[in-house]
């Protein structure tokens, strides 16, 4: 009788075994297909987020009306760049000073976006301010004025910076 008795609290202990090891193999698929459905939802969020900048930039900056200011180093200039200051038809749109790290850059051959903005077609003035040193340690300072024009499409103004003895300092071009 002892013997029946422990075979059937045996067999009663590997069933409540094997129906826990169940239990847990179908937590652990609910926490798999949890975490796939955690992973679609975060890939789905940053597909949205991404089309809604799309949307925003459209929106704020129609093409246009759409204009992009881009600043470059000279090649092979050796003018320490302090900062830039740009204004468009009279009013301030952009002021910027210089880490260590961004004049590297652009003496490496680096672009720099500096403004972003809407006008409206025909003529505009720039005025450019560019502040720095020279290679003997020499502070710089020149203030130049352009015309761009603005047609229908967007207008993409680069403006490449130089010393004093690269001839002209400041130089303006579509990109």
């Amino acid at each position: 009788m002892q013997k029946i008795l422990w075979t059937v609290m045996f067999s009663a202990w590997c069933c409540l075994s094997a129906a826990v090891c169940a239990a847990d193999d179908s937590y652990r698929a609910q926490m798999k297909g949890l975490d796939e459905q955690v992973q679609e939802i975060k890939s789905d969020v940053l597909s949205i987020d991404a089309e809604l900048r799309r949307l925003e930039e459209k929106l704020l900056y129609p093409s246009n009306t759409h204009v992009a200011m881009f600043v470059a180093l000279a090649k092979d200039d050796s003018m320490r760049l302090d900062a830039v200051q740009i204004q468009l038809d009279g009013k301030l749109v952009a002021h910027y000073i210089y880490s260590y790290k961004e004049l590297e850059a652009l003496q490496k051959g680096g672009v720099q976006r500096i403004y972003t903005g809407n006008i409206a077609t025909g003529s505009h003035q720039l005025e450019i301010s560019v502040m720095g040193k020279l290679d003997g340690g020499k502070d710089y300072s020149r203030t130049e004025t352009f015309t761009i024009d603005k047609g229908i499409e967007p207008k993409l103004v680069g403006i490449t910076l130089a010393g004093a003895g690269a001839g002209q300092a400041i130089q303006v071009g579509d990109w």
